[in-house]
């Protein structure tokens, strides 16, 4: 089960249809672990490798999708049930009474080489963990699905069904070593 997910995408680039993988994978851990962090970090080294990456981040609470002063605020505040506004360069939709999976967002990141989900630590998407000492004393995913695990535990206080997970620090410098990781592996970036 360990290796990125993979889903088939279509693109339609001026020469016709084109199929090619997307990679995706989750950083989980408990509330405020550090997964926002992981990913921030994570994401300048795959851009330099020259993948477009998209993060989908799950919110275990309702949200504040857009903030007053806005055209779209105002919009909603006055009843609109979804509210729209792009340029020439980006959009956002904003959409209220909602029932939405990750997979169908997924599918609104047709471009995306790297899907990064961030949350999903029960799910059986192959993942990289977040445990800081200060909220958790170890892992909680399943370690069938766990490509490694970041964190500023020692490797031996992982034991039993967790030893033989790859371990990497929350320090900045250990992003590019856990992104390098994920590229290159046997369970990173490639089929399988």
């Amino acid at each position: 089960p360990c290796g990125f997910e993979r889903t088939e995408r279509r693109r339609d680039p001026p020469g016709g249809l084109h199929m090619k993988e997307q990679r995706i994978f989750a950083v989980s851990g408990v509330k405020d672990s550090g997964k926002t962090t992981l990913i921030s970090r994570l994401i300048p080294h795959f851009k330099r490798k020259g993948l477009s990456v998209s993060v989908i981040k799950h919110d275990g609470h309702d949200f504040i999708p857009d903030v007053p002063g806005t055209d779209t605020y105002r919009l909603r505040s006055a009843g609109a049930q979804g509210a729209a506004v792009f340029s020439g360069s980006r959009a956002m939709v904003i959409k209220d009474d909602v029932t939405v999976s990750e997979k169908e967002l997924i599918r609104e990141f047709p471009d995306a080489d790297i899907i990064i989900l961030e949350g999903f630590k029960y799910s059986e998407y192959p993942k990289v963990e977040v445990v800081r000492r200060e909220v958790s004393s170890g892992p909680v995913c399943d370690p069938v699905f766990l490509l490694a695990v970041a964190t500023d535990l020692s490797p031996e206080e992982f034991s039993g069904k967790y030893s033989g997970i790859p371990v990497y620090g929350l320090e900045e410098r250990e992003a590019e070593r856990l992104a390098e990781y994920l590229c290159f592996s046997a369970q990173g970036l490639k089929n399988g």
